[in-house]
């Protein structure tokens, strides 16, 4: 085995059938440094493993994981005397892309597959069936949902939101609270659990709430307007769809003084007021941890829970709606402050 393995990321070399359709959704690949493996070689000849990992699309949540899932596979080739290849695909949140990149995979005999995301982690799955080629999904909230369970070659990391405690959170920074707005894609199925925690919550807590809904970028916007004067803040699960226009909606709901708590930090970072939850870094590490571990032991344990009650606020989107956060010091095991950004 070579004992030290450079990572170097390259672009995508796809096949020529595939070339035009896929050339925008694959990122690069990592390999050591003397043997340099680009989509479609065959395994490292030391015994090394080669991974492909699918992000559902170009979002802040999933880059963070590929990052981390990529930092750690380079770590773990250092200590393990390891050469592992990767390549990052990008699906563009479309079922046919992600589809024809399972596709690639599998002809490029990849030895494991990380899809991160809930729809990519299905199409993964659906791919790989005949092969039977290991899937180890990254951050899907609700696994049995999905249909992701029970899988003889699936396993993966989940971060299911902690609904009753961002609830609590926002009732707390306003015990007037009379209207909830419950904004969500019907297109995410991690969605639908967490809105029905927030319905029982919020029945329990005698809190009325307005459901609007949208799939693409300009029905989220139009929901978001259509909420204006009606609710006094607004709450969305882990969701893809709404958190890709959280950069547009942010400012809306800011200007009407309306706080968005949303399921992932990536929201809070594009603007959105609070969210409470997992590291994504650490998620992403875990989920290159049990990659490896499933290619090292051929054990698919069920899928792994990455908990966490860290609290994140954006500041500026706090100092726009006059709002005193430091009551959440008590309420998570940390409060990260941050400030909006583009990416």
């Amino acid at each position: 085995m070579k004992k030290n393995t450079m990572k170097k990321l390259l672009a995508a070399s796809l096949s020529l059938s595939l070339a035009l359709s896929l050339a925008a959704c694959s990122g690069g690949s990592s390999s050591s440094a003397q043997d340099p493996a680009g989509s479609g070689e065959a395994a490292p000849a030391d015994g090394g493993y080669k991974i492909a990992v699918v992000r559902q699309l170009d979002h802040a949540s999933m880059n963070e994981i590929r990052d981390a899932i990529f930092a750690e596979l380079d770590a773990k080739a250092a200590e393990l005397s390891l050469t592992i290849s990767y390549e990052d695909f990008n699906g563009n949140n479309d079922t046919s892309t992600l589809s024809q990149i399972g596709a690639q995979i599998l002809a490029d005999q990849y030895d494991a597959i990380i899809p991160i995301g809930t729809l990519a982690a299905q199409q993964m799955v659906s791919v790989a069936e005949e092969s039977q080629t290991p899937v180890i999904y990254g951050t899907v909230s609700y696994p049995e949902v999905a249909n992701l369970t029970g899988i003889d070659y699936v396993t993966g990391t989940s971060d299911a939101l902690n609904v009753e405690l961002l609830l609590d959170m926002m009732l707390a920074a306003d015990p007037d609270i009379q209207t909830v707005g419950l904004l969500y894609s019907t297109s995410e199925v991690n969605s639908a659990p967490a809105i029905e925690d927030a319905k029982a919550y919020l029945d329990e807590k005698g809190v009325s709430y307005l459901e609007k809904t949208g799939t693409t970028s300009d029905e989220i916007i139009a929901a978001v307007n259509s909420m204006l004067g009606q609710v006094d803040a607004v709450f969305t699960p882990t969701d893809n769809a709404v958190q890709a226009t959280e950069l547009a909606i942010a400012p809306i709901l800011a200007e009407a003084g309306i706080p968005h708590y949303a399921g992932a930090d990536s929201f809070v970072r594009n603007g959105a007021f609070a969210t409470c939850g997992v590291n994504y870094t650490d998620l992403g590490t875990q989920t290159a941890d049990l990659a490896l571990e499933v290619l090292q032991t051929g054990e698919f344990p069920e899928y792994v829970t990455v908990s966490g009650d860290i609290i994140t606020v954006n500041t500026d989107t706090a100092a726009t709606l006059g709002l005193d956060y430091s009551l959440f010091q008590d309420m998570g095991s940390q409060v990260v402050e941050v400030q909006t950004t583009q990416d």
